[in-house]
């Protein structure tokens, strides 16, 4: 049994298909998320970077929880619902929705217009999770908050607050992950593809999906590598993933920069119908760059095409 106050797991994200009138594509987002309930994962999130939570309004913000709430309405599921906002209040508010629509695990993000100092860190995390203490709460760490929680204030949080279950990190430093978890065990740090092969190989930690979405059965074989400590296999396969993201850094070029456009990829070699669209006024790519970034897959890396088998030999 674990002692994590998170149970180790992929935790994967939805990503928001977005028609030319800028509606919702509610019958991709639906078949989407289902997609990933059947064959990746009973943990999934909205409203991360990837999934758009910063440029929605309240009203998209409401009508997506309700879709997300009837589509992971089920047994063994973990729905999370993330909340990104400049506005305290805001996030409060959020909280609160998705909180009588019956969620209860909840992402959050710091406010990022000014950088936090260390006061107004206390009283960002005592409104949160003070604030409802039937509802468990994962803190994304991001740069983009302008403020990184470091492995010590996280120390502290931890202790504060029972309910403070996880943290996500798209960092790969090896110090920096050593350092979460040795000092902050109780907690389930998550990481992404290049981060998870170190991190795992120092005790249970959970796995932030994004690229390795485009194979489920290849995704999965990696978490569990990382569950078994299989040094050997988690070399091979974060090797491959590295190279699956920086061919597609490269043939992605600057046309867009906000993750969601990246995430995009993933969903679209699922589904062609899922639209290349963030909300305005970000920039997403072009169906061409896709084809070419498949393409790419197809030669380099036919293990993480969606229809590859998942072998290590």
């Amino acid at each position: 049994m674990s002692d994590k106050r998170y149970s180790p797991c992929i935790l994967a994200t939805c990503c928001l298909p977005w028609n030319e009138d800028g509606t919702l594509a509610e019958d991709i987002f639906r078949q989407s998320i289902r997609n990933l309930l059947q064959h990746l994962t009973r943990d999934l999130y909205v409203f991360g970077t990837a999934g758009e939570g910063h440029a929605v309004t309240d009203r998209q913000f409401d009508q997506i929880i309700r879709i997300f709430r009837q589509e992971t309405n089920q047994p063994d599921t973990r729905p999370m619902v993330g909340v990104i906002s400049l506005s305290l209040g805001t996030i409060l508010d959020r909280i609160q929705r998705a909180r009588e629509l019956g969620f209860r695990y909840f992402q959050v993000s710091l406010p990022s217009w000014g950088a936090l100092n260390n006061a107004e860190l206390a009283r960002f995390f005592e409104a949160v999770c003070g604030g409802f203490p039937d509802c468990s709460f994962l803190h994304y760490n991001l740069g983009r908050s302008k403020r990184l929680v470091s492995p010590d204030e996280y120390a502290v949080l931890a202790r504060e607050f029972p309910n403070l279950v996880a943290t996500k990190h798209g960092m790969d430093s090896m110090d920096r992950i050593h350092q979460l978890m040795t000092r902050v065990p109780q907690l389930l740090h998550f990481f992404t593809e290049t981060g998870y092969a170190y991190a795992a190989q120092l005790g249970e930690c959970g796995f932030l999906i994004s690229a390795a979405s485009m194979n489920f059965p290849s995704a999965r074989e990696y978490f569990e590598a990382g569950r078994r400590q299989d040094t050997r296999k988690l070399v091979v396969l974060q090797s491959e993933l590295k190279s699956l993201i920086d061919d597609l850094i490269a043939v992605a070029g600057e046309a867009a920069h906000m993750d969601g456009a990246y995430d995009q990829f993933y969903c679209k070699a699922h589904d062609p119908r899922f639209p290349l669209r963030l909300l305005s006024p970000y920039s997403s790519f072009s169906d061409l760059t896709f084809q070419r970034f498949l393409k790419q897959v197809r030669e380099k890396h036919p293990r993480w095409l969606p229809s590859a088998p998942a072998h290590v030999s």
